[in-house]
């Protein structure tokens, strides 16, 4: 089943991937944080490797430690996606295999439910409220959206599929009281399903609709094992291509909002789920988008957050502001004149509006900037000068010099001071700008020094070459051929740790190009050396893709012929030492050696 999926498909759900050089790809570690990408896939040899964090396997390894299932989930999952039927050794259907995936599956279930009861006569407030924001029966079925009616109706329906109360209850669908009854979580309210980027169903949302509902606004699903809220984004789903394809994010408060910004024509906008934007959320939408830390900050996309003008909307974007700097990219807020969020706008004013109301963005620092000067009087001396300590340390926190530069004066503008007065407080506050990050404890730890890389290894010119052949021997064992593999695998390394890896290749000779031979090769190592092979089997190959085939076989002919070199060397020196009168068979079996080394020669030159 490797050999049928390509990995960067599934990879590309989570990470923006970008060509990075002959078959390979590279994008942001999902598994750590960075902002340059060292996190590379190879989809001929069907596997990944972080040369920042040393994770790396194939796509059911990838699926493991994303998703957190196990392996027969991994494959499971992946037979569904491409159709392909799995045969159990006992002849039997497949199984459950842990608690995610009833939970995703009761989820499923629920959410398909949800959706049948929309018609219903009892749903008739979720359809009114639906109608009153401008949401007809269409955008209702585009967005998955549902009823849930009162009673035990979920319940009832879920039992009857085979799912257990203990089972709904810790997918969060049902609750329990007090005294171990269970009821439905969620009752007369609209509901949302919460999706991941593969669209499998993680919670819900539900927004309180009866006058007699003594809940909250608006509940959603509680943590689960699938479920966690800091780590969610409503619309991702929806939204994914769009934002890598643009680079650009839109940041919104709700779910009627991300419905309104879709409909509008603005499909990359998405909204947190009971929460505030977090660090967490800021690394999900760094890998989608491909933010990629480089000199010119300019060219690395957009993040445009929309924010209420109430007194919680500042607050957000406090917390937005505060967290900024993790991004390479530029970041925007957008807020209608009116005060109007998205969903509000487009009822009003129509599409055209919420499209206006994204491309009016000013920049997140402009916006902050703004923001002190508002509250401080600068028809006096004393305001102005207080408005200037408050801005200052906004503009110095600017990482984009040239960008510092240009609000130094507009600062200066806004404020009708002397620029050489602005800089000077810009300055000051960059010498007591923010204290240096400490290490993240989410940041890699350096890998042991027992434990060998591909940075590690040694310059010479020897120990380069024996790299390169392994790597062309990983990646592209069909294109190099198995004889001149099984040629290269007899040939003593001088590397000791790249002899390891040899030795694996030797002894797996007869598994050349097979779909999981990089796989075999990792399992046959010891322990230490698994992520050598990783780093070998993605690294970039340095020929463009027209002469991949001519340079894998060019480097290991020579890699053979130097060995062969080598031999014929010792052995005229041999013949030289040997007396051929008196070792007249030793000096003929020398001989018959240099012709089999010289018809070796001839046939590595034709090939």
């Amino acid at each position: 089943m490797r050999s049928r999926t390509n990995i960067a498909d599934i990879v590309g759900d989570y990470v923006a991937l970008k060509n990075a050089g002959v078959g390979s790809m590279k994008g942001l570690c999902p598994f750590h944080e960075e902002r340059s990408p060292s996190f590379h896939v190879r989809p001929q040899v069907g596997y990944y490797h972080c040369f920042g964090c040393g994770e790396g396997g194939d796509v059911f390894t990838f699926l493991q430690k994303m998703d957190h299932v196990t392996f027969s989930e991994a494959v499971e999952r992946m037979a569904a996606r491409i159709g392909f039927e799995l045969h159990y050794e006992d002849g039997g259907a497949a199984t459950d295999h842990g608690n995610r995936a009833r939970i995703l599956a009761a989820n499923e279930a629920a959410a398909a439910f949800y959706v049948s009861q929309l018609t219903t006569p009892d749903a008739e407030p979720a359809r009114a409220f639906l109608g009153s924001r401008g949401f007809d029966p269409s955008a209702a079925q585009r967005f998955g959206v549902g009823f849930a009616p009162r009673g035990g109706a979920l319940r009832a329906h879920l039992r009857s599929l085979g799912f257990t109360e203990d089972e709904l209850v810790t997918a969060g669908l049902l609750g329990r009281g007090d005294r171990g009854d269970v009821y439905d979580r969620f009752r007369g309210r609209l509901v949302w399903p919460i999706r991941d980027v593969t669209g499998a169903a993680l919670g819900f949302g539900a927004r309180k609709l009866l006058d007699d509902d003594n809940g909250p606004k608006y509940l959603n699903t509680p943590e689960t094992a699938v479920y966690h809220k800091s780590q969610v984004l409503y619309g991702l789903d929806l939204a994914r291509k769009d934002i890598a394809r643009g680079r650009q994010v839109v940041v919104v408060e709700g779910y009627t909002d991300v419905m309104a910004c879709h409909l509008a024509g603005i499909t990359t906008a998405v909204a947190t789920c009971g929460t505030a934007f977090g660090v967490d959320h800021i690394k999900i939408v760094r890998r989608v988008i491909g933010d990629v830390d480089n000199s010119d900050t300019t060219g690395t996309g957009e993040v445009i957050f929309t924010f209420d003008p109430d007194e919680a909307g500042q607050k957000a974007a406090s917390r937005a502001f505060a967290e900024e700097q993790r991004f390479a990219a530029q970041t925007f807020v957008a807020v209608a004149p009116d005060g109007l969020d998205p969903c509000d706008l487009r009822l009003a004013q129509g599409d055209g509006a919420v499209q206006r109301l994204i491309k009016s963005r000013k920049p997140m620092f402009e916006f902050m900037i703004r923001r002190q000067l508002a509250v401080h009087d600068l028809e006096t001396v004393e305001g102005r000068v207080a408005a200037l300590r408050a801005a200052a340390p906004v503009v110095a926190g600017i990482r984009d010099q040239a960008l510092g530069v240009g609000y130094v004066r507009n600062l200066a503008g806004w404020l009708g001071m002397d620029p050489t007065e602005v800089q000077r407080a810009v300055t000051a506050a960059k010498g007591g700008s923010r204290p240096q990050a400490a290490p993240s404890a989410q940041e890699p730890a350096p890998a042991a020094e027992s434990e060998p890389t591909i940075t590690g290894l040694r310059t010479d010119t020897a120990t380069r070459t024996e790299r390169d052949v392994l790597m062309a021997i990983l990646q592209h064992p069909d294109l190099v051929g198995e004889q001149l593999v099984a040629k290269a695998a007899r040939i003593r390394f001088t590397d000791p740790a790249l002899a390891v890896v040899r030795d694996a290749v030797a002894v797996n000779l007869e598994h050349s190009g097979a779909p999981d031979w990089v796989a075999r090769l990792t399992a046959e190592v010891p322990p230490r050396f698994a992520r050598l092979v990783g780093e070998l089997a993605v690294a970039p190959i340095p020929e463009r893709e027209d002469r991949l085939r001519g340079y894998c076989r060019s480097i290991i002919v020579d890699f053979v012929d130097r060995d062969l070199l080598r031999e014929k060397v010792e052995l005229m020196g041999a013949m030289q030492r040997l007396d051929a009168a008196a070792d007249a068979e030793r000096f003929g079996a020398v001989q018959r050696d240099l012709v089999r080394i010289e018809t070796e020669r001839r046939a590595l030159r034709d090939e």
